[in-house]
């Protein structure tokens, strides 16, 4: 995980904060310590290694550019204080938006993991067998009545076949790590972790599914 440090203007800093909650979140407000001027930059960064468990498979795979709601896929870091609620930190952004976050860390797991040919962005062009389609539901720090919050991440998953483009499979995946503290990065680091083991499971599920349908013959 890295950080970026950025120094705005506050002519700047005051009419870009107001436009974020007029126009992303909608009435939301700023939550968090106050660092002067300066806005930290969060960049999760996991890195995963593949399971044993995994299946080596002999077909590639395409990956869309996963969908959220405009809400979800901020720069800012959202928070839900109660569960009606979405706010934001203060002074505190991610680097990457949290559905080019996922894109990233999934894509990077299965190139790593040598467990599948060849894996990459839609309409990189690759002649792919299967395509895998992302909606990114959460991506939020939850207190759910807690004294710290949780850094959660919800993800909806289906699988393809590339040829009819029937369903092969989908699954909702959900992970809420709970941060050490309320402080921002204890907060990120916990988004750290939860984004690891989402991409974990997220890689595992893919081939395990796609391997399943190849063995199936209903193609």
């Amino acid at each position: 995980m890295s950080t970026v440090r950025l120094s705005l203007p506050l002519s700047l800093r005051v009419p870009l904060s107001a436009l974020l909650c007029a126009g992303v979140l909608g009435g939301c407000s700023l939550i968090g310590p106050k660092r002067g001027d300066e806005v930290v930059q969060y960049a999760p960064d996991p890195r995963v290694a593949a399971e044993a468990s995994w299946p080596t498979v002999p077909w590639q795979l395409s990956v869309t550019s996963p969908v959220a709601a405009r809400a979800i896929d901020s720069l800012r870091i959202a928070v839900r204080p109660n569960p009606a609620e979405l706010q934001v930190y203060k002074g505190a952004s991610w680097a990457k938006r949290p559905t080019d976050m996922v894109e990233d860390a999934l894509l990077r797991t299965l190139e790593d993991s040598g467990k599948i040919p060849a894996v990459a962005r839609q309409g990189s062009g690759i002649s792919a067998d299967y395509k895998l389609v992302l909606d990114v539901r959460r991506f939020e720090a939850d207190y759910a009545g807690a004294a710290v919050p949780a850094a959660t991440i919800e993800l909806n998953a289906k699988l393809l076949h590339a040829q009819d483009q029937q369903v092969v499979a989908a699954r909702t995946f959900r992970q809420a790590q709970p941060a050490t503290s309320t402080a921002v990065p204890d907060v990120v680091a916990a988004f750290d972790q939860a984004l690891a083991q989402s991409t974990r499971e997220l890689a595992g599920w893919v081939l395990t599914a796609g391997d399943a349908h190849e063995r199936s013959g209903k193609h």
